[in-house]
C-alpha cells in the first residue's frame, strides 16, 4: 500500500513537472517561428527527442514488436496532428492565448470518453462545456465576432490533444511507457520530415539562439516532458492527470507576460478565468470544495 502511494505521488509530480516545461515551451516555439517554419521545427525537435531517448533507453528497444509499432503509430499520428496545428496556430496568436485555447482538451476528454467507453458526460462536464465556450468567446472573438486563424488553429489542436490523451489511456495499459513514447516520437518525426521536404524550405543556417531553442524544445519540452506525461498518466486517473497537465496554460500565460510582455486585458482575463473554471469543473467536479465544506 505504501509503495503504491509513493508511485501515485511520484506520478503526480511527474505530471506537474511536464506542465511547467510545456508552459515555458509556448514562448520558445513562438520565438522559433522567426527563424524556421513549423514542420521544420517539429521534424528537428522530434528527431533529436527520439535519438536522445533511444540512446538513454537502448536496452528497452529489444522489447519492440508489432504491437508497439501499431500502438505507437496511432499515438504518433495524433501527436503529429496536434503539434502541427498548434505550431501553425501560434504564428497567428500570442503564447498565452495559444496555451489557454489548447488547454480546452481537458474539457473535451470526457466527451471523447463517451464515444470510446459509452459513458455519458455528467452535469459537471456539461456545465464545463458551457463555461469553456463562454471563455473561448471572450478570448478569441473580436469586435465583429470573428476569430483569428491563430486562435482557431489553437482550438482545433486542443481537440487532437484530447484524442491523444484518450488514446494513451487505452493503449498504454500493460505496455512500457518509455518504449511507447520512443515509438510515437519516431512516427511524429518521420511524418514531420515528409511534410517539411514536400512543403517547406529548410533554413540554410541556424543562429545560436535558434540552436538553443531547438535543443530546449527537443530535450526538455519533447523528450523529458512527454516522457513524464506518459509515465505519470500510466499511474494516475485520467481526470486527475488532465487537471495537473492543464496547469500548463497558467504557466504559459505567466511566462508570456514575463518574457513576451503579453498584455492581459480585462476581456482576456475574464476569458482565461472562464476556461480555467471550466477545466476545474470538468476534471475535479469541485470535490475539493465538498471536502472543505464537510469539515465546516
Amino acid at each position: 500500500m505504501e509503495k503504491q502511494t509513493k508511485i501515485k505521488t511520484a506520478s503526480k509530480i511527474a505530471l506537474f513537472g511536464a506542465s511547467i516545461i510545456w508552459g515555458s515551451s509556448f514562448l520558445v516555439v513562438k520565438s522559433s517561428m522567426d527563424s524556421m517554419q513549423p514542420h521544420t521545427l517539429l521534424a528537428i525537435r522530434f528527431t533529436i527527442g527520439s535519438l536522445l531517448l533511444c540512446a538513454i533507453f537502448y536496452k528497452r528497444l529489444k522489447l519492440l514488436n508489432k504491437d508497439y509499432l501499431i500502438s505507437g503509430g496511432i499515438l504518433g499520428a495524433f501527436l503529429f496532428i496536434a503539434y502541427s496545428i498548434q505550431t501553425i496556430g501560434i504564428i497567428g496568436t500570442t503564447p498565452g492565448k495559444n496555451a489557454f485555447l489548447t488547454a480546452i482538451y481537458c474539457v473535451i476528454v470526457p466527451y471523447l470518453y463517451w464515444i470510446v467507453n459509452k459513458k455519458k458526460p455528467d452535469k459537471y462536464n456539461i456545465i464545463a462545456a458551457i463555461l469553456c465556450l463562454t471563455g473561448i468567446g471572450f478570448v478569441s472573438l473580436n469586435s465583429d465576432l470573428r476569430i483569428q486563424y491563430g486562435d482557431a488553429f489553437s482550438l482545433i489542436s486542443g481537440f487532437f490533444y484530447a484524442a491523444h490523451m484518450v488514446a494513451i489511456s487505452k493503449l498504454a495499459k500493460d505496455r512500457d511507457p518509455v518504449l511507447l513514447t520512443i515509438v510515437q516520437f519516431i512516427y511524429t518525426a518521420i511524418i514531420s520530415w515528409v511534410v517539411t521536404l514536400l512543403f517547406e524550405d529548410l533554413p540554410k543556417t541556424f543562429s545560436p539562439n535558434a540552436i538553443g531553442e531547438l535543443l530546449y524544445l527537443a530535450i526538455f519540452a519533447t523528450a523529458i516532458a512527454l516522457l513524464l506525461q506518459n509515465i505519470g498518466q500510466k499511474y494516475t486517473k485520467p481526470a486527475q492527470a488532465s487537471i495537473i497537465l492543464s496547469l500548463e496554460a497558467v504557466f504559459g500565460v505567466i511566462f508570456s507576460v514575463i518574457f513576451f510582455k503579453e498584455e492581459i486585458s480585462p476581456k482576456l482575463f475574464i476569458g482565461f478565468l472562464f476556461i480555467f473554471i471550466a477545466i476545474l469543473t470538468s476534471e475535479t467536479k469541485w470535490s475539493f470544495l465538498k471536502k472543505m465544506l464537510s469539515f465546516l
